[in-house]
């Protein structure tokens, strides 16, 4: 394996709201040199809907001797919107490649999710429950013509701009024609529904004759929750988003058991570069006591602030607004002995 990452998330807004209320770019300088110290990443997928934070994230990583994949995630836009975005986003992107920064750009994530004009409805909230309903199989069948049509406009627009390498976090709906990138992007959670066909559709990707990085893998952080995958933060929240369903059981190790079910899936099929999803659920702080939005989070840190419950004395990260769960830890083990490995 060729990179070891984590995602990092700067604040997206799907339905108008933001995944992170605070931006301090000092605590992000602090991250990234953690990222790259303490867990033993080579890389980090930076996303996020406001392309200055992208920026800002970056320029911290690459000082802190990370390679950037950098990950614009636009939300709620249209096509029209997305184009002149991702065109900036490419001309920051080769800046940093130009002062000599390891950079890849990433042209948006699953956008047939999170983008306008690709299923029934203007935000987020209103097209998931589109996948579960009677109307499924015709709002999905349109949808690899529409994300290639637009794939196909974008990935010329970008390249006039950015000299590095491109690729594209896709989801199955998607139906990514590849041929136009650099490298195979996939968000490839593993679930019940596909536990038993996971690493047969992971082998799949490795037929367009390109390097294959995981963008997205992981789960959340109760009991069970690596049976829903990518859809554990559905399930563990009430109908407000906001409020954990009262009857979850925080599990840290379920996070652990998830990784080290799947890292040597990733090593023995040759993923190019793995990101695990995700470094902190920056809106979803955990509380010792009470209801814990952390449970929904996919952070492999948990968010502190004054009602988690945390006295001083049992902080072993001080200085910073978290403190690291039990898959920090293993995810470091994981890195460094690849590290070792190769």
């Amino acid at each position: 394996m060729r990179g070891t990452g984590i995602h990092y998330d700067t604040g997206t807004f799907p339905n108008g709201d933001t995944s992170r209320p605070v931006f301090d770019p000092d605590v992000v300088e602090r991250d990234m040199r953690i990222i790259a110290r303490d867990l033993n990443c080579t890389a980090v997928r930076i996303t996020g809907g406001d392309p200055d934070r992208i920026e800002t994230a970056a320029r911290h990583a690459v000082a802190a001797g990370l390679e950037v994949w950098f990950s614009p995630f636009p939300c709620e836009m249209t096509n029209e919107e997305m184009l002149p975005y991702f065109v900036d986003c490419a001309e920051r992107a080769e800046r940093l490649r130009r002062d000599g920064a390891g950079v890849v750009l990433v042209t948006g994530c699953e956008l047939s999710l999170f983008a306008r004009g690709y299923l029934p409805g203007d935000i987020f909230n209103d097209r998931i429950p589109v996948l579960a309903g009677p109307d499924r199989e015709a709002a999905l069948r349109p949808l690899p013509k529409k994300v290639n049509a637009f794939l196909g406009e974008l990935v010329p627009a970008v390249r006039a701009r950015f000299g590095g390498l491109v690729s594209y976090a896709s989801n199955p709906l998607d139906g990514v024609d590849w041929s136009p990138f650099d490298i195979v992007g996939v968000d490839h959670f593993r679930s019940a529904r596909n536990a038993a066909t996971y690493r047969d559709e992971l082998r799949k990707e490795f037929g367009h004759g390109k390097p294959v990085a995981v963008l997205e893998v992981g789960c959340s952080t109760f009991r069970g929750a690596g049976d829903y995958g990518g859809a554990g933060w559905y399930v563990a929240m009430e109908p407000d988003g906001v409020t954990p369903k009262p009857d979850l059981v925080r599990d840290e190790g379920e996070q652990v058991r998830y990784l080290d079910d799947l890292m040597p899936i990733f090593e023995g099929e040759g993923v190019d570069t793995v990101f695990w999803f995700s470094f902190a659920g920056f809106g979803t702080p955990h509380r010792r006591s009470g209801p814990d939005p952390d449970l929904a989070s996919y952070g492999i840190v948990k968010m502190l602030d004054e009602q988690s419950g945390y006295p001083a004395d049992e902080r072993t990260r001080p200085d910073m607004p978290w403190e690291p769960k039990e898959a920090f830890h293993a995810l470091a083990r994981h890195y460094e002995a690849l590290r070792q490995a190769s």
